[in-house]
């Protein structure tokens, strides 16, 4: 069974959770060298008796600053907290990244923020981490300030997997490339989408192969095309095999990016039923055809492909 969790929007938290062991970054994905990182911060939880919290932000830093940047998550937040329960994780602050909290100076950051608000013991952070102010605060910064603030900081190794560094970068490459075994590999388990379902123009229904269609909102937009799925249903529980196509409809000439599923030997409604899509094989690119007829020839050709997957 899953252990419940503090959660947090703010850095107010409770007494007992301070003087903890604090995690921090996006995380987007918790994939293995997340997981590796976790499972080294259970070792201190094991020696010291401390409890295990997460500092994350909410939107990305990176999403704040860039606007343009719309599909880039790997996981969006409930799947995270989903995650971070599974790594059994005691407490987890999600602090909101507005333009007050992006012009905290470093230093602010390690005495106000780690020490009188957090009180953290131990603090894990990539070789990497940035922070503060235009990005001015470093692990350096952060290692100066380890007696005056009465933690230590821990900056574990990167994974390395086929002499590549295990990261978010990398899996959204391979999510964008077509590359989705590379990617579900590095993630220790199927990519998947949430959403809820919306009424669409039921195109699919017209052609034979009713969808249920998914915005994937702030997610990574991978290779568009035709892929072998999972769909979890919430309301019952049920996980059922199908088809999905990720992108742009070129044959109707659609503009916006969806995601359709057809379930296999399923009938009901699912409009506005919450959706699980997890992502088995990708089985081609997404192509404009000359016609509906030819698009329906190549759905079934698809459709005996992603019924022999498992």
């Amino acid at each position: 069974m899953v252990k419940s969790i503090n959660l947090y929007d703010s850095l107010n938290i409770k007494s007992n959770d301070k003087y903890s062991i604090i995690l921090i970054g996006n995380f987007d994905g918790l994939h293995l060298g997340h997981q590796k990182l976790f499972n080294l911060a259970q070792n201190y939880k094991k020696k010291f008796s401390l409890k295990i919290g997460v500092l994350t932000f909410e939107p990305m830093p990176k999403m704040y600053f860039n606007n343009y940047i719309k599909n880039f998550r790997i996981s969006n937040q409930k799947q995270k907290i989903d995650l971070l329960k599974k790594l059994k994780v005691d407490f987890v602050i999600t602090k909101k990244f507005n333009k007050k909290f992006s012009k905290t100076k470093s230093l602010n950051f390690i005495e106000n923020i780690l020490r009188k608000r957090l009180k953290a013991k131990f603090i894990f952070v990539s070789n990497n981490f940035r922070f503060g102010n235009k990005r001015e605060g470093s692990v350096k910064q952060l290692i100066k300030y380890e007696k005056k603030c009465n933690y230590k900081i821990i900056k574990p190794k990167p994974l390395f997997l086929k002499k590549k560094i295990v990261s978010s970068s990398l899996i959204r490459q391979y999510l964008q490339k077509g590359k989705l075994n590379e990617a579900n590999k590095l993630l220790n388990r199927k990519w998947s989408i949430e959403g809820k379902v919306e009424k669409g123009k039921q195109l699919g229904k017209k052609i034979g192969f009713p969808t249920a269609n998914i915005d994937i909102k702030d997610y990574i937009l991978a290779c568009p095309g035709v892929y072998a799925v999972r769909v979890k249903i919430k309301d019952n529980s049920k996980t059922i095999k199908g088809i999905a196509n990720l992108g742009y409809r070129p044959t109707f000439n659609g503009k916006k990016i969806l995601l359709e599923a057809h379930l296999f030997n399923f009938s009901g409604n699912l409009y506005n039923k919450d959706l699980t899509v997890e992502f088995l094989k990708f089985i081609r690119k997404e192509k404009k055809f000359k016609n509906v007829d030819q698009l329906k020839k190549q759905i079934k050709i698809d459709l005996l492909i992603a019924k022999k997957v498992k």
